[in-house]
C-alpha cells in the first residue's frame, strides 16, 4: 500500500473517530420549569493551561451565545440578549448554569473551548449537552358537573391538572366499589398556554350509578412513563345520595359568614337607627325658662290668694296704699305695717313707678318698658 493510500485512509478513521466520540459525547440533562438547569462542558485541563489563555463559550442549537470566557473574565458583548443575567459558570467542573428555565429553552446546546497559541486560537475541547425542560402538574381535580336527578341515574364529573409539561400520556376515572374496580378511559382534551407553553388537561364522563351505590370516584394522571402517576383525592357516592359529597368546609367557614352578615345587617340598619334616635330626641321638650317663671309666679299667686283671704282691704286703704306710695317716691321711709291692698313690687325698688301710679299714666321705667306686668298683690310683702 503506497503512502498517499495510507493518508487517506488514516484521515477518514480520524473522521469516523471524531463523528463517533462526538455522538457519544451528547450530554442529556434535565431542568425544571423556572428552576436552574446544568449545562456540562466535562473539560479536563489536563495541560494546566491559564484561564487567562483560554477563550470558551456555549451557544444554543440557533447559534446564539449564551456566555463566553475571553481573557478568565466574562465577555457580555456576544451574549444574546434572550440570555443576558441569565447564567453563571462554575470554573471548578466547567458547568455552566442557565437559571429561570422555560420550556423554550429546551434543546441542544454546544461548548467549545480554545486556548491561544502561536499563530491564533486553537480548539481545545467540545461538547453537546441536550436539555429537557420538565413542569409538574397539579394534582388532578374531580368537578361534579350536575346532580343525580330523580329521572335519571347519570352523574357526570370533570376532572383538571393543570400547569404540566410535556403533555400527559394518559388520564382516566377509577370506580371503586366494595367489591370492584372500574377503570373508565375517556379522550383527553389538552390545552397549551401560548405564553408559558405549559399544558392543561382535562377529561369528562358521564356515569350511570343506581342508587344502592356506595362508591368512590378517583381521577388518574400519568405524566409521562418514567414519572410517577398523579391521583385525585376520592369523590365519595353514597347510597339515595342526589350528588356527590362536597368537600368539608375549612374550619370557620361557618363562623366567617355569620360575622360578615353581622357587618352587612349594621352597614346597612346603623345609618337609619341613628337617624331615628336623632329625630326622637330632637322631639323631648327641654326645660325653659318661660316655664320656670310661670311656675313660680303660680306659687306666688297661690300664696298672696291665701294671704289676701285674711284681710279684705277696702277703699280707703287703697287710697292710703296711694298715699304711702307717693311717700316712698319722694324718699321717705316707713315700715312695711302700714301698707295695705295691693302695689307693685316696683314702688320700692324704683322710685318712678310710683309716680307713676299717682298721676295716673301706666308706670313705665326709665327706657320706656311697661312695668305693669310686675305688679303683684301687696300681700306678698308683708311677714
Amino acid at each position: 500500500m503506497d503512502l498517499g493510500c495510507t493518508m487517506r485512509l488514516n484521515t477518514f478513521l480520524l473522521a469516523m473517530a471524531v463523528l463517533l466520540y462526538g455522538a457519544e459525547s451528547t450530554v442529556k440533562s434535565r431542568a425544571y420549569f423556572n428552576e436552574t438547569g446544568d449545562l456540562p462542558c466535562h473539560f479536563i485541563n489536563s495541560q494546566n493551561i491559564s484561564v487567562d489563555n483560554l477563550v470558551a463559550f456555549w451557544q444554543d442549537q440557533d447559534k446564539r451565545v449564551l456566555y463566553e470566557l475571553y481573557g478568565g473574565k466574562e465577555n457580555q458583548k456576544n451574549v444574546h440578549p434572550a440570555y443576558k443575567g441569565r447564567t453563571s459558570l462554575d470554573l471548578d467542573n466547567w458547568t455552566l448554569r442557565l437559571h429561570n428555565v422555560q420550556i423554550k429553552d429546551t434543546g441542544l446546546y454546544q461548548c467549545f473551548i480554545h486556548h491561544k497559541g502561536p499563530h491564533g486560537l486553537v480548539s481545545t475541547h467540545q461538547k453537546s449537552c441536550d436539555l429537557s425542560v420538565f413542569a409538574n402538574f397539579s394534582q388532578p381535580e374531580i368537578i361534579p358537573i350536575s346532580n343525580r336527578t330523580e329521572d335519571s341515574n347519570n352523574m357526570n364529573f370533570t376532572c383538571l391538572s393543570t400547569h404540566g409539561y410535556p403533555a400527559p400520556k394518559e388520564m382516566y376515572f377509577l370506580l371503586k366499589t366494595k367489591n370492584s374496580t372500574t377503570k373508565y378511559d375517556t379522550v383527553m382534551n389538552i390545552h397549551q398556554n401560548n405564553i408559558t407553553g405549559l399544558y392543561t388537561a382535562s377529561i369528562s364522563l358521564s356515569l350511570p350509578v343506581s342508587p344502592e351505590t356506595n362508591a368512590s370516584i378517583f381521577c388518574v394522571l400519568q405524566p409521562e412513563p418514567t414519572q410517577t402517576q398523579l391521583v385525585s383525592e376520592p369523590h365519595n357516592i353514597d347510597a339515595d345520595a342526589k350528588s356527590p359529597k362536597p368537600p368539608p368546609r375549612p374550619p370557620g367557614h361557618d363562623t366567617l359568614i355569620a360575622v360578615l352578615l353581622l357587618l352587612l345587617l349594621l352597614i346597612v340598619c346603623g345609618p337609619v337607627l341613628c337617624s331615628v334616635l336623632k329625630n326622637k330626641k330632637k322631639k323631648q321638650p327641654g326645660p325653659s325658662r318661660e316655664c320656670e317663671t310661670t311656675e313660680m309666679e303660680g306659687e306666688e299667686s297661690e300664696q298672696a290668694k291665701k294671704r289676701v283671704e285674711n284681710r279684705v282691704p277696702g277703699r280707703s286703704d287703697e287710697a292710703q296704699c296711694v298715699v304711702n306710695i307717693s311717700k316712698t317716691a319722694s324718699g321717705q321711709s316707713f315700715p312695711r305695717s302700714q301698707f295695705k291692698g295691693s302695689y307693685s313690687l316696683q314702688s320700692r325698688a324704683w322710685p318712678w313707678y310710683s309716680g307713676s301710679i299717682i298721676k295716673g299714666r301706666q308706670p313705665t321705667s326709665p327706657n320706656g318698658r311697661d312695668l305693669t306686668k310686675y305688679s303683684l298683690p301687696l300681700a306678698l310683702l308683708q311677714n
